[in-house]
């Protein structure tokens, strides 16, 4: 079990241990992966250094020293979207993986070791959103929380929440608690109190391309600042930025379609 730090909300302090069901890693998997590296690193002032070497070509991205996600190549073979997937710490991915599928959800790679930085598995959820499962190493995990450049927040986009809190609840054993205004389909997803991912039901508002989705938050000093930073290294705005309960928001993608959500703390 990782001692990494683990974020509680889009603003949250960072724990010094991973419950099993918490978002503990964040992973993109791209194209070309050195235009990638170079879009990242010149957005969040990320550095990035090689491994683990298994099951692909990868990079551990790093804040002051501190590793905060992952960049690995897609196949070439293989006709997949660029996208961000969260993990989800476990105890024991192989039976975290059969849960899954007894719960009617399909796993799609693995249960299977990543070189020296863990066992992992990626599955999907019944509505088809992707995400990982994650036994990592004693070393690997997001070791920093609440700084610019660092993932703060994992929210699963759906069409409506009630089914799929109900796998998520099974597999992990969260405690799912409505949030927000009356017609408003959000639910907070609670491990021993504590609030750590959220699932957003927007019905037919769901981009039909894309289809259910995790979607990770990063933080930002200056989300307008950011954006401008993004456009100019070929990223795309897709929801401008907005005020909202927990800060200034927007929804962006990078210059191979990969969507991510950019946090600013409200001032």
């Amino acid at each position: 079990m990782t001692e990494a730090p683990e974020p509680t909300g889009p603003n949250g302090r960072a724990h010094t241990r991973y419950t099993p069901g918490t978002p503990c890693w964040v992973s993109l998997m791209a194209r070309d992966m050195a235009a990638t590296q170079t879009f990242y690193a010149e957005l969040f002032g990320w550095e990035l250094e090689p491994g683990p070497r298994r099951p692909g070509p990868y990079v551990r991205a790093l804040l002051d020293g501190h590793e905060v996600a992952g960049i690995g190549q897609l196949p070439p073979d293989r006709h997949l979207p660029a996208a961000w997937t969260p993990y989800l710490a476990s105890d024991d991915v192989d039976l975290t993986a059969e849960t899954v599928r007894l719960c009617c959800g399909t796993i799609g790679v693995g249960p299977l070791d990543a070189d020296d930085s863990g066992r992992l598995a990626i599955g999907s959820d019944p509505s088809g959103a992707v995400f990982g499962v994650r036994q990592a190493a004693e070393h690997l995990g997001t070791r920093v929380a609440g700084v610019p450049g660092a993932p703060v927040w994992n929210e699963l986009v759906t069409f409506e929440t009630e089914r799929v809190v109900k796998f998520y609840e099974t597999l992990f054993g969260y405690e799912g608690k409505a949030a927000g205004p009356d017609g408003f389909d959000y639910v907070t997803l609670h491990l021993d109190g504590r609030p750590v991912a959220g699932v957003h039901g927007v019905g037919r508002a769901l981009l039909r391309d894309r289809g259910p989705h995790w979607l990770t938050y990063f933080q930002a000093t200056d989300v307008d600042g950011a954006l401008e930073r993004l456009t100019a290294l070929g990223g795309r705005v897709l929801t401008p930025a907005r005020d909202s309960a927990h800060g200034r928001v927007a929804t962006v993608t990078d210059p191979e379609g990969a969507r991510f959500a950019l946090v600013q703390e409200p001032r």
